[in-house]
């Protein structure tokens, strides 16, 4: 489903310095590092909001960067990213968010009946009250109502692929808990292949595939949950060590 093939980016310093990586379809994959590796520097180019300065990334074996302005736009959609802390506007109401993750050509052929049905679906699916927030501004949501308002959005234009850039940061551990889950279900219920940029190990790796694992720009590690615990290289210790992993009851309808 999406392929890093030889990636490499630079700013002030190499960032990306040759990053290959596959992630199959259907699958959820945590991408983990320490901050600066490049985490969410490699999923903003999985559509292009970051151009690497060599390698290129496929999505259903077509190129991201040197296919037609056509084919390019066409594989972009297949995408829904969900920002880091939300990016959510403040000025406009829970419903003008969501309803900017429609594609542009959609939102002008839909009537409004549409348009807030679609909203109101994708609200629900990730457990809010359509009724209670539609109208409601980002200010007067909670941390963890914001996150999920930011999912809705990422999920309104029915992609196939699903990029979360560090979903639990600024959470508490009941609300990032909650988020986990929400990210887990709905990988089964609409079926996507999902990414997690994540420093949270602890509560990526029960929702996790499999994970991959970023050092100095290159891919250091890719196993399963289960590898990456039984790993002996001394990176993955410190990590595992740092997170000690507990199991997290099923809070989702509670927040």
């Amino acid at each position: 489903m999406v392929e890093y093939i030889e990636l490499h980016k630079s700013f002030d310093a190499p960032v990306l310095a040759g990053v290959n990586l596959r992630v199959e379809t259907g699958e959820t994959m945590s991408v983990v590092g320490h901050s600066g590796t490049g985490k969410s520097v490699l999923l903003k180019t999985t559509i292009g909001l970051i151009s690497p300065d060599y390698g290129d990334v496929l999505i259903d074996g077509k190129s991201v960067f040197r296919s037609p302005r056509g084919v390019m736009e066409q594989l972009r959609r297949k995408v829904g990213y969900v920002f880091q802390n939300a990016a959510l506007f403040d000025s406009m109401t829970v419903f003008e968010n969501v309803s900017q993750g429609l594609p542009e050509d959609e939102l002008k052929r839909m009537r409004f009946r549409e348009v807030l049905r679609r909203v109101a679906t994708s609200l629900e699916q990730v457990n809010l009250d359509p009724r209670a927030v539609l109208s409601k501004l980002p200010s007067d949501l909670s941390g963890g109502m914001r996150k999920r308002v930011g999912v809705a959005r990422a999920i309104v234009g029915r992609p196939e692929i699903l990029l979360y850039d560090e979903p639990v940061t600024g959470l508490d551990p009941v609300n990032g808990a909650v988020v986990h889950q929400l990210i887990q279900r709905l990988a089964v219920d609409l079926g996507v292949t999902s990414i997690i940029v994540t420093h949270d190990i602890e509560g990526a790796l029960p929702i996790t595939d499999r994970v991959a694992m970023l050092d100095r720009g290159r891919i250091r590690f890719v196993g399963t949950p289960q590898q990456f615990r039984d790993s002996e290289d001394q990176l993955v210790r410190a990590f595992l060590e740092r997170d000690a992993m507990i199991d997290t009851p099923n809070m989702l309808e509670a927040v």
